[in-house]
């Protein structure tokens, strides 16, 4: 397994049909759950120890998770109200480091849950129309709601399996 990239790399440029819509949207939706369900076995020492050599800790992702998802949910509104928007990256190493980020990680889950349940309200009421509006990113140019919508799929997918390489190695 790719310690990096436990489910493969992301990739921005692929086909969107309403039913991959669908589908990551149910992604979206059962990530709190699946975390939450990891959280209530994992022990100190888990959510302690690096998913890979120089990563963040089980618990930096569980963090990570609800930092990069609530800049997400930020994104889709812009794109929705404005024209174009230019977003704001974030250092997120740098974000991985703050002392919010020592917390316990039901923290971050119970924001995960409220941002995931109004998100996928949100995204469950878009039209393929609105699919398409778009936001500018600095390092990226031009993504689409539905690309964003891919993308935090993968996100939430990509950091599960991290969480759990983690936390079914050490049981």
């Amino acid at each position: 397994m790719d310690e990096k990239f436990p489910i493969g790399e992301f990739n921005l440029n692929q086909e969107i049909t309403e039913q991959q819509i669908v589908n990551w949207i149910n992604d979206i939706e059962m990530l709190p759950h699946l975390l939450r369900k990891i959280a209530e076995n994992a022990t100190e020492e888990e959510l302690n120890t690096s998913y890979r050599k120089g990563g963040w800790t089980v618990r930096q992702v569980f963090h990570h998770l609800a930092d990069s998802h609530m800049n997400a949910y930020i994104r889709f509104k812009l794109a929705l109200t404005e024209d174009k928007p230019t977003i704001k990256p974030y250092e997120q190493d740098k974000w991985a480091k703050l002392a919010d980020n020592k917390e316990p990680v039901h923290v971050s889950l119970n924001l995960l849950e409220s941002l995931h349940h109004r998100m996928v309200i949100l995204l469950r009421s878009l039209t393929m129309e609105d699919i398409q509006q778009v936001f500018i990113h600095p390092e990226l140019g031009e993504v689409t709601i539905g690309q964003n919508i891919a993308l935090y799929s993968w996100h939430g997918r990509h950091h599960l399996a991290h969480i759990s390489s983690v936390c079914t190695r050490t049981v």
